[in-house]
């Protein structure tokens, strides 16, 4: 009887170097420059996008496939996001929004339809957005650009969004610890949405595919065992399944992202007032 594989599900998120960079120190910080898997993938992710765009930039009146799609993509962040809740006074920001959702999607979208498991013992594929580490980042420096943006353009009275009006003072006081916790969280809740979401997936699909081979290998063993055939067979329709949900997955939590962040950056653009 063949010997069942180990079911290790969180393998696919562990970090390893692929190529052994330069180590050197700054005031007592270590920086290593080597590339792992993490980074790695972020510069094939990286070159398909400015690929994808280079090709499909072309500009004609009467769009080819390519640049149908390329615009499809900049008009979900266009007339779906920042004209419908900010209005024109949001087209400025558009640029960051637009790559942020295009980084996002093309991230999850290679840990999707990537993941072919391993060759000559070396893993080629990694979900970047798995990463807390990496969706933290995003979220991060979204959340607070958004909030400098708004001492930029507001100076101190930015700071009366925390206050709610008609509460009095000591309700009022009390109503600004709340909003200030519930303002502050939101990178963390950006960034574990995304975080826990490719997470939870990648898990699912890990699980069910050793599902398949722990059962075919077990029903290759002959009689009653090779109905195992059946459930086998059914983890394998569920993958098929799972895949599809992922691959919506992926494009739904880039939206979301992004939508959030075009929410958070109206406060700022529409300050003051109502849009």
């Amino acid at each position: 009887m063949a010997e069942a594989p180990k079911i290790d599900p969180m393998h696919q998120f562990l970090i390893h170097k692929i190529w052994d960079g330069p180590v050197f120190q700054v005031g007592g910080v270590t920086f290593d420059m080597s590339i792992t898997n993490s980074v790695g993938a972020m510069f094939v992710g990286a070159a398909a996008m400015i690929l994808f765009f280079v090709l499909t930039a072309r500009g004609q009146v009467v769009p080819n496939r390519g640049q149908a799609a390329a615009e499809g993509i900049y008009n979900i962040v266009d007339r779906v996001l920042v004209t419908p809740i900010i209005g024109h006074h949001g087209r400025p920001y558009i640029p960051y929004l637009f790559t942020l959702f295009c980084v996002i999607f093309v991230l999850n979208l290679m840990g999707v339809i990537l993941s072919v498991g391993s060759l000559a013992g070396q893993t080629w594929t990694f979900t970047v957005t798995s990463q807390l580490a990496i969706t933290a980042t995003l979220a991060v420096l979204t959340f607070f650009s958004i909030f400098i943006l708004g001492f930029i353009k507001h100076g101190p009275k930015f700071l009366t969004l925390f206050w709610v009006p008609g509460m009095g003072v000591a309700g009022g006081a009390a109503m600004v610890v709340i909003e200030m916790i519930s303002y502050f969280v939101r990178p963390v809740t950006l960034a574990m949405r995304l975080f826990g979401n490719m997470l939870g997936g990648h898990v699912v699909l890990s699980l069910f595919g050793s599902f398949v081979v722990a059962l075919g290998l077990a029903a290759l063993s002959g009689g009653l065992s090779s109905l195992l055939f059946v459930p086998s067979a059914l983890s394998f329709a569920m993958i098929v399944g799972l895949t599809g949900l992922e691959l919506i997955v992926a494009l739904l939590q880039a939206f979301v992202f992004t939508a959030l962040a075009t929410v958070y950056l109206n406060e700022v653009v529409n300050f003051g007032h109502g849009h």
